[in-house]
């Protein structure tokens, strides 16, 4: 499970290391291959080739003329590329993706279970300003409650 959230830098050829506990998680569970594609927030998703197969695979279950799996289809699988780790833990992060994410030099990953997020570090700050202003409302605190269930 991928958790916590670190900060980095990225530089002007687009490389920046995976944070070594994200790594270990990886490598540990999975392999050294990251796919990472533009997500519904304006950051970048890194799934590990084995989640990111199981994702594609339920979507192509579905109808693809199906309005939302054709919106997902469009916005998630055709920006998704393979970005392996270099010998340093580093991934090169494509121009097209880098540009959707706005990331220029810090950057913020962000563990969250069976995905990595990828932002810059003001969008970072945003998407935390806006979660804790939804952290009392109905949806979240119902999620609450049934994850305390047993």
């Amino acid at each position: 499970m991928f958790r916590g959230v670190y900060e980095h830098q990225i530089d002007a050829k687009g490389r920046t290391s995976l944070p070594a506990k994200l790594r270990e998680t990886l490598v540990g569970a999975y392999d050294e291959r990251l796919i990472v594609t533009t997500a519904l927030d304006p950051c970048l998703h890194a799934y590990p080739v084995r989640e990111w197969e199981a994702l594609e695979t339920a979507l192509a279950r579905r109808n693809p003329m199906e309005p939302g799996v054709k919106t997902l289809m469009r916005l998630y699988v055709a920006s998704a590329q393979e970005c392996p780790l270099d010998k340093l833990g580093r991934l090169l992060i494509p121009p097209s993706l880098r540009t959707y994410a706005k990331l220029e030099k810090d950057v913020v990953w962000a563990g969250m279970v069976k995905v990595i997020e990828l932002w810059s570090q003001e969008g970072w700050a945003k998407a935390q300003e806006d979660a804790r202003q939804e952290a009392t409302s109905p949806d979240v605190l119902r999620v609450l409650g049934e994850l305390r269930q047993p």
